[in-house]
């Protein structure tokens, strides 16, 4: 089935609200089998909204629209689309009785203009809003749908996966399944000769893709269900395991601090941080993972030479000599941590995020991480190569990322990491 989807409020266009109902819907089509032809933002306008709708018809066989659905006199998405389809709008008595019992639940009088959102188009299947006043439906006319949501996120999903969902099912003669193989310390242009002939493949598919300071490969196997495309998936997603090893931090992670607080769940280890550069980011990424409690417990931000000097014992000389920015502090932090945090690992960060320098000849984007149990450590170098003037976020959260893989990799790779931090830095 071709599918478009029309998203309606000026307050989109304008960039008020980010549209985080087109990568959802996007996703769930794309997992139905269906083929999501375009996307189009239209205001609050009737007539603009007409034309989108009768050209998506023209060529598609689903239209689905959010938004557009409220009491005032802006919100016209229903009754255009009813419109569209010549159908009348009819009270549905069921919806008015759901409409009142919002207001009555939180003792609040109802407007009359509320009851314009019981009006549903004749004939259309009605779909239940159970977060809120405006019911949705399906509609149909010769062989075309048009489907329409409510525009609030948590509105609009419950509202598709309880009745928009089981609609289209009937429509979906295979399933669509895609799995994401995550990797970081690797470039786009670098993985995608690793993949070689796996990105030639028709079904599965393999797709590279990049994100800040990592990327991905996208694997799609389209089957008559779920378990026949998982079937088509497996072996090739074991296949980018072997080629890419431990840069391969995750399938389906959402981000390296998920993966991370995984692994150490898994080998009952705990960690603290020493951050400058990033002043706190790495512990607020961690801790943004329910369960992160259990293995992590001090973060510490040294912004200021005296705070590394006094909380992380990092050594006066060190500091005059080869600056904050370099090994030999990043070391010490580390092992400062690991003390003052009484961890079992401890990754420290020290960097110039920008966008100016440090009044010495370091370039920004130069960062240092360092990981260390005590005794063993890992030492990374990272220069993210950007010194524009809005580059300070892309680099503290690329420093970030750099740090919890670098944890991740010290713990999968023991041996290859260096031996005796107390003499790496005494060496200094």
């Amino acid at each position: 089935m071709k599918c478009e989807l029309v998203f309606v409020g000026t307050e989109l266009l304008l960039g008020d609200i980010l549209n985080t109902n087109a990568q959802y819907l996007s996703k769930k089509l794309a997992a139905l089998g269906f083929d999501v032809l375009f996307q189009c933002v239209v205001g609050d306008n009737p007539e603009r909204l007409r034309k989108v709708l009768e050209e998506g018809l023209s060529r598609s066989d689903i239209i689905i629209t959010t938004g557009g659905l409220g009491p005032t006199k802006d919100d016209l998405t229903k009754e255009v689309c009813a419109s569209v389809f010549s159908l009348p709008l009819e009270m549905h008595e069921e919806s008015l009785r759901r409409v009142r019992e919002c207001f009555r639940a939180k003792n609040s009088p109802m407007p009359e203009s509320n009851e314009k959102q019981a009006l549903m188009p004749r004939g259309s299947v009605i779909f239940k809003n159970t977060n809120g006043t405006a019911p949705g439906c399906a509609m149909e006319k010769d062989g075309k749908h048009i489907i329409i949501l409510p525009g609030p996120p948590r509105e609009m999903s419950e509202m598709f996966e309880n009745c928009a969902l089981p609609y289209l099912k009937k429509f979906s003669d295979h399933v669509i399944i895609s799995h994401s193989v995550r990797t970081f310390g690797i470039g786009e242009s670098l993985m995608a000769e690793k993949a070689g002939e796996l990105l030639d493949m028709q079904n599965p598919t393999v797709a590279p893709y990049a994100k800040s300071g990592e990327a991905l490969l996208r694997v799609t196997a389209k089957a008559e269900n779920e378990e026949e495309a998982e079937k088509l998936v497996a072996p090739v997603i074991d296949e980018i395991k072997r080629r890419f090893g431990n840069l391969v931090y995750g399938i389906d992670s959402a981000n390296p601090e998920e993966a991370l607080v995984a692994l150490l769940k898994e080998k009952d280890l705990t960690l603290a941080t020493a951050e400058s550069c990033t002043g706190g980011l790495i512990a607020k990424r961690i801790t943004d993972i329910p369960g992160a409690s259990d293995v992590f417990g001090c973060g510490i931000v040294s912004y200021s030479n005296e705070i590394k000097k006094s909380l992380l014992g990092v050594r006066e000389d060190l500091l005059e000599k080869y600056g904050a920015v370099s090994e030999a502090v990043a070391a010490s932090m580390a092992l400062g941590a690991v003390k003052a945090g009484k961890s079992d690992l401890a990754v420290s960060v020290t960097g110039i995020a920008g966008p100016d320098s440090d009044g010495t000849s370091k370039p920004v984007g130069l960062v240092y991480i360092a990981v260390t149990d005590g005794s063993n450590y890992r030492i990374k170098k990272l220069l993210t190569g950007h010194a524009e003037k809005s580059c300070r976020d892309y680099n503290r959260n690329v420093s970030a990322s750099a740090a919890l893989n670098e944890v991740r990799r010290f713990i999968l790779e023991s041996e290859d990491n260096q031996k005796d931090i107390s003499a790496f830095i005494s060496s200094f």
